[in-house]
């Protein structure tokens, strides 16, 4: 059995775990937290990053290489990308764009819109001056069809319902504007869309129990 390695509130994470349940493929979870030193994990994921999967024939890290596993281990399970070599390759560059040209970007913010730290004013002006570009981008690629690549549902959606958000919501609070909205991508309604599947919510519930988990541990005691 497949054991998915990481935390709840990884979006990556998410993705990976959304991608598994979508196509019903048995596996446990083992709580590991980011860029840890120990072994056990630098075997896994050499970078200690999250997630990485334990299988029979070893690990694997990088959630697009594990989701590319997945759909080629899994051949009779619910297909997450097109038999068509073209249109997967769509798919696939959707992804590249969630990934690497918003979410990676916008995750410079991170640090000041999630968790209590600071940027500095220069990544956040070279931020909303490479983002809005990279948007735009993004919407010529996205066809919200109702879903990002056409009218199913495919890994493209595992990585754009778990990182749109983010983008946003870091974007809304840095800087007081939704850049997605902004640049005229309606995310909200494809948001509801596939937070309204049962996978879906089952990932939001367990992110939701880890947040409020990591919440009351941060609280002073008494």
């Amino acid at each position: 059995m497949i054991t998915l390695c990481g935390i709840p509130l990884s979006n990556y994470y998410n993705k990976v775990k959304l991608a598994l349940l979508e196509k019903g493929i048995p596996f446990s979870e083992d709580y590991v937290k980011t860029h840890s030193h120990d072994e056990a994990v630098l075997s896994a994921s050499p970078l200690g990053k999250v997630p990485f999967i334990r299988t029979p024939q070893g690990a694997l890290c990088e959630s697009q290489v594990i989701a590319d596993y997945l759909e080629a281990a899994y051949p009779d399970t619910p297909r997450l990308l097109p038999a068509d070599p073209f249109e997967a390759a769509k798919v696939r560059e959707l992804i590249a764009f969630v990934e690497l040209h918003l979410e990676l970007v916008a995750r410079e913010l991170y640090a000041e819109a999630f968790f209590g730290g600071k940027v500095s004013d220069g990544t956040k002006q070279r931020v909303a001056r490479v983002l809005p570009e990279n948007i735009a981008a993004f919407k010529r690629l996205a066809k919200f069809g109702p879903y990002l690549a056409g009218d199913r549902f495919t890994l493209a959606d595992c990585a754009g319902w778990v990182s749109l958000p983010l983008v946003a919501l870091a974007t809304k609070t840095i800087y007081g504007e939704d850049l997605l909205a902004a640049g005229g991508v309606d995310w909200k309604p494809y948001a509801k869309l596939i937070g309204e599947r049962p996978h879906a919510q089952r990932v939001a519930a367990d992110r939701k129990v880890d947040q409020e988990r990591l919440l009351a541990a941060a609280r002073p005691a008494g």
